[in-house]
């Protein structure tokens, strides 16, 4: 025991009490659906509907079948949101810089017009015309380290927990909504996890890899499928066991199936998924 009881001794003077809400997770389903539902859509629409696409509507539907997971936190309560609102990360400066577009009401979206507003919008941010994030990203870049700290923690609060828009300096309120969204396939990277920074207040961030073929077994016999793999960096205050448990059925039921989960929607708008996975 001495071994271990220096080894508590050296981790007890490295670091201190824990203090990181995040919870890690990984969903990975059979994605064979997935891509026929995303050919069929690019005929149907003309619009270059991908895997996140599809992964940003799961998220969206699934949290509007959850609504106590669609909240925000403000002044230390929690509060329901109006809409279900997801932020798509978007690369910029020829890949070398990150912004992002918020979709709003994205439960509401079908993959295609999601995919046709993520299109034009990603175009305008690139370009210098939509780029509320932008002007921030320019300032934080410019401000020495020990200043930035208390002005990120002085900006959050009052973006957050009063609810003013800093657009001029573009930080506008409530800039991330409901949940955050970025692939990580170009990096080549099986799976990868995102941190949640404290002045995201989301409660989930999911990366979304390429769709590889990989072995497992169909009807008692191992086969090559397709499969796609969803990390998910979930915050402990939004998110509990029993939450994380429905949005994971409900992300599944989406992807696994597609077309049949839209069907339903369409049939009943207002039921989001309340007959599957929610």
């Amino acid at each position: 025991m001495a071994a271990i009881d220096s080894w508590r001794k050296i981790a007890a003077a490295s670091w201190g009490r824990p203090v990181d809400p995040q919870i890690y997770g990984e969903l990975e389903v059979d994605a064979e659906r997935l891509l026929d539902f995303i050919e069929r859509e690019r005929e149907r629409s003309g619009e270059h509907v991908t895997a996140t696409h599809l992964v940003g509507r799961a998220l969206a539907v699934a949290l509007a079948a959850n609504p106590d997971v669609n909240v925000r936190l403000r002044r230390g309560r929690f509060e329901r949101r109006e809409t279900v609102d997801v932020f798509f990360v978007v690369a910029v400066a020829e890949g070398r810089e990150l912004s992002g577009v918020k979709v709003v009401a994205a439960d509401k979206k079908p993959a295609a017009e999601i995919a046709r507003e993520l299109t034009h919008r990603a175009q305008r941010v690139r370009a210098g015309e939509e780029a509320e994030l932008g002007s921030s990203k320019r300032l934080l870049g410019s401000t020495p380290t020990w200043l930035l700290r208390g002005g990120l923690r002085l900006a959050t609060w009052l973006v957050y927990d009063r609810g003013i828009s800093l657009r001029r300096i573009g930080l506008p309120a409530d800039a991330f909504g409901s949940a955050i969204v970025s692939s990580v396939a170009a990096f080549g990277a099986e799976r990868a996890y995102g941190p949640l920074s404290p002045w995201y207040r989301v409660p989930v961030l999911a990366l979304v890899s390429k769709v590889e073929a990989k072995p497992a077994v169909v009807d008692g016999e191992v086969a090559a499928r397709p499969r796609l793999t969803v990390t998910a960096t979930l915050d402990h205050r939004y998110v509990d066991g029993a939450h994380a448990g429905r949005l994971v059925d409900s992300v599944r039921s989406y992807l696994e199936d597609p077309e049949t989960v839209e069907r339903e929607l369409s049939q009943q708008p207002e039921a989001a998924m309340s007959t599957r996975g929610g």
